[in-house]
């Protein structure tokens, strides 16, 4: 039955893409069972919506020491990308703010207040992490931004913050204009966060 599903779920898609009129969905009661249906050409058909899966070759290990490694990285992934995720959406909400912002101080009003409120949720769980954790955030908050921490620390509080913060981070063995590199170093990371996203880790 399953096998059935999947293969009559394939078929509508091919179906839909060689089809002129994209259908509209509706819920209708197929062999006594209420399931999402849409009309192509006239005719309604079963719709079911597929998540969205990835598949790579099984991970291979060296020893117990390489896969301690992996599982650590597993670990610390699903720990800080909450907050790699956060930081992109409060970017993006700020970005639609400063379209509305007229003034040079209504900007720095509006930053200090989300900063303030930023500390008080965050600075307890972020000073939990350990150095291999922030460094891991550094590297996902420029996958999820598309810019490093430096440079969003730069363009919001100004080079001399940004100075100070990449200073700080050089004592800890970090760096804040760490690039996320999906296609060399970071490839495994960039797996593994699909995996995520997906349901699948």
């Amino acid at each position: 039955m399953k096998n059935y599903l999947k293969i009559l779920s394939i078929a509508i898609l091919c179906l839909l893409w060689q089809s002129d009129t994209f259908c509209q969905t509706n819920n209708d009661t197929i062999l006594g069972y209420m399931v999402p249906t849409m009309v192509v050409d006239g005719e309604t058909l079963p719709y079911i919506p597929l998540k969205e899966i990835y598949i790579f070759p099984p991970a291979k290990f060296k020893n117990q020491a390489d896969y301690r490694r992996y599982q650590k990285l597993v670990y610390n992934i699903k720990k800080v990308y909450p907050y790699a995720q956060i930081a992109r959406q409060k970017l993006y909400d700020m970005n639609q703010e400063f379209t509305r912002i007229k003034t040079d101080r209504e900007k720095k009003a509006y930053i200090k207040k989300v900063e303030a409120e930023m500390k008080t949720e965050f600075e307890g769980p972020l000073r939990r992490l350990t150095i291999s954790q922030g460094k891991l955030l550094v590297k996902l908050i420029d996958r999820q931004t598309g810019e490093t921490s430096y440079d969003l620390v730069r363009e919001l509080k100004g080079p001399f913050s940004a100075f100070f913060w990449q200073t700080m981070a050089r004592v800890v063995g970090s760096n804040l204009k760490t690039k996320f590199d999906k296609e060399g170093e970071d490839k495994t990371i960039d797996k593994l966060i699909l995996l995520m996203e997906s349901g699948q880790l």
